[in-house]
């Protein structure tokens, strides 16, 4: 089931595309018409937002059936069909492009995920994602990465308190800021509060967050600040994290690795839809449709 937000943009999105109609098809394809047609990613990937396609076609004509061939969240080591469609060929066509780009987009974000994930096997790292998402999209951006195996940081502002450099500073420092959060929310929400020296992260073992963010460290500091806290409280590495880095943090001893690249510098996945002439496997070449 589909949260109210993810069915608004939905309808967002196919109003921003369809408009008024789609002309093409009203010029071009009789009334009435019924098709079939084939959804395929065309390059390995993870599978993620087949409800969300669905839901898309559902949106503009209940009357639509959508067939998954594979399961969310599946592998596709090439070039392979991931679901059909059949109904009305003016709604499956308007449907299209809203449809693809959200598959392309959470397939893309999933994907990326899963090869974070790979890098981080062996440690006790588990990778999380951050508030870096698209306007609107959260909410479906940071399932994709859970789709890829990764975990969800706070979702908004009013999940948890996280304590960032400008807090610290606008609080007088560390400790204060931690105290005043733990005496106006007590045991209610969990406090995490970011350090980016050895001696704010002694500040901070001193005033007992739940979690400490380690920001900008590099990968020595971050090694000492692992041995000094020694896992009295959970620690998170974050700052400027790319796959090519992702190894070297987790074997500091880090808990947890934030990386917003999962959300902000994911690439969509190149997927498809194609009108099936001859019903049966869905074995017809890939095309674009622009």
């Amino acid at each position: 089931m589909l949260p109210r937000m993810v069915h608004q943009l939905i309808q967002l999105a196919l109003d921003e595309d369809v408009g008024r109609g789609d002309c093409t098809t009203a010029a071009v394809i009789p009334a009435g018409t019924q098709a079939r047609a084939v959804v395929r990613l065309k390059q390995p990937g993870r599978v993620a937002g087949l409800p969300v396609v669905e839901a898309v076609f559902h949106t503009l004509d209940p009357t639509v059936t959508f067939h998954p061939l594979v399961p969310e969240g599946a592998d596709v080591d090439e070039p392979a069909a991931v679901a059909t469609v059949e109904g009305p060929a003016a709604s499956i066509l308007a449907s299209e492009r809203t449809a693809l780009n959200f598959l392309a987009r959470l397939s893309g974000i999933a994907t990326f995920t899963r090869r974070a994930v790979q890098e981080l096997a062996g440690t006790r790292a588990r990778l999380l994602d951050t508030r870096k998402t698209t306007p609107g999209w959260r909410f479906l951006e940071k399932y994709a990465v859970r789709v890829g195996g990764g975990m969800n940081h706070r979702f908004g502002l009013d999940d948890m308190v996280l304590i960032k450099d400008n807090h610290v500073a606008l609080a007088g420092g560390v400790a204060q800021a931690v105290a005043r959060a733990r005496a106006a929310v007590g045991l209610s929400q969990k406090i995490e509060v970011e350090v980016e020296t050895l001696e704010q992260l002694e500040a901070a073992l001193t005033a007992g967050p739940d979690l400490i963010l380690l920001d900008n460290m590099d990968t020595e500091t971050m090694r000492e600040a692992v041995a000094r806290t020694a896992r009295r409280v959970p620690l998170e590495a974050s700052g400027n994290m790319s796959l090519g880095r992702l190894r070297e943090v987790a074997l500091t001893g880090v808990d947890y690795i934030s990386m917003g690249a999962l959300t902000h510098t994911a690439v969509s996945l190149d997927v498809s839809l194609d009108v099936d002439l001859e019903p049966g496997p869905a074995t017809a070449a890939a095309g674009d449709a622009g």
